[in-house]
């Protein structure tokens, strides 16, 4: 990949990849360090990025990112703290985004991650495959559960309210 093919990259999928990171983490300076992280890593490697496949590439390098960063801040007990103080706030204000978000929080990390890819950016299960290492049919299993998972949640939330 060349230098101006790079810079189309940044400016193609910066957004993409900080929106993806945003909704694991939840915080933006992290998700915004996760941007700066995966272009990094993807310059560093640019002679070996084909530009065809740079958009998997970089939605990979940003998965593994987020993955490394959610272990470490387990080890040191702040994302716990984090999700505690939301997961409080956002009940009082009933609005579906916030539904939504607390609904993805109750799912495991490849879960979450599968469902971000196929509904919120729109990757078909090839790609999705590719991006998290996995066959299509566990792509496509993983995705199932997350909405089943996402559906009770919801259903449980209704008989609350």
């Amino acid at each position: 990949m060349t230098a101006k093919e790079y810079n189309l990259s940044v400016d193609e999928y910066s957004d993409n990849i900080f929106r993806f990171a945003l909704k694991h983490l939840k915080n933006e300076m992290s998700a915004k360090d996760i941007v700066q992280e995966t272009f990094t890593k993807v310059w560093i490697k640019h002679e070996e990025v084909s530009f065809e496949k740079v958009k998997s590439y970089l939605f990979t390098t940003a998965y593994h990112s987020i993955i490394d960063w959610i272990r470490k801040e387990q080890k040191s007990g702040d994302i716990e703290k984090t999700n505690a103080d939301t997961r409080s706030s956002s009940m009082e204000n009933f609005d579906l985004q916030e539904v939504l978000d607390e609904a993805l929080k109750t799912l495991p990390e490849i879960q979450k991650t599968v469902v971000l890819l196929r509904d919120y950016e729109g990757y078909n299960y090839t790609e999705i495959a590719e991006i998290t290492n996995l066959n299509e049919s566990q792509v496509k299993v993983y995705i199932f559960r997350a909405r089943k998972a996402l559906q009770e949640y919801i259903r449980d939330l209704d008989l609350v309210l």
